[in-house]
């Protein structure tokens, strides 16, 4: 459990400054994590997509479905 949270940081710490980085970076970045995923342009997609629906939603939008009162 130990090696995958300190992969799980490592990643966190490659990518604080995803939206600094080209898409070649980005490749590259996840590449060093995931050596056999070959769908790497799809998951930088993903990611991208991702950071801009967070942009433009809060953090509450996000946990209203997993904190329900």
């Amino acid at each position: 459990m130990k090696i995958y949270l300190n992969l799980f940081h490592a990643i966190i710490s490659e990518i604080h400054f995803w939206d600094e980085l080209n898409r070649d970076e980005k490749l590259k970045k996840l590449s060093s994590f995931l050596e056999d995923f070959k769908e790497i342009d799809d998951l930088v997609d993903y990611f991208n997509d991702f950071y801009l629906n967070l942009k433009k939603k809060s953090l509450n939008f996000f946990l209203k479905s997993v904190i329900s009162p």
